[in-house]
């Protein structure tokens, strides 16, 4: 079963996280499926880049949110396109 949830990257005490789908089995920072956005919790206000389109690309084909992606979905909505 696939997840999209944090892998962490950055220095210690200065995590940077990535957004991505993998294997729900896998260890936290093994290798991804594919790379879906990054969190920044450390600039304030929090840096969030999440790609919407690829993110319910993977959710129609089964992928599960991690508790923390769906807040951060939540937070940070897909921009509505202008018209």
């Amino acid at each position: 079963m696939l997840m999209i949830r944090l892998a962490r990257f950055g220095a210690k005490k200065k995590p940077v996280y990535r957004v991505v789908v993998i294997e729900k089995e896998r260890a936290r920072d093994s290798r991804a499926v594919e790379v879906v956005g990054h969190y920044n919790p450390i600039v304030t206000p929090s840096a969030v880049r999440l790609d919407h389109d690829r993110i319910s690309h993977w959710v129609k084909n089964g992928a599960q949110l991690s508790d923390t992606v769906a807040r951060l979905l939540r937070k940070n909505p897909a921009p509505t396109p202008a018209a």
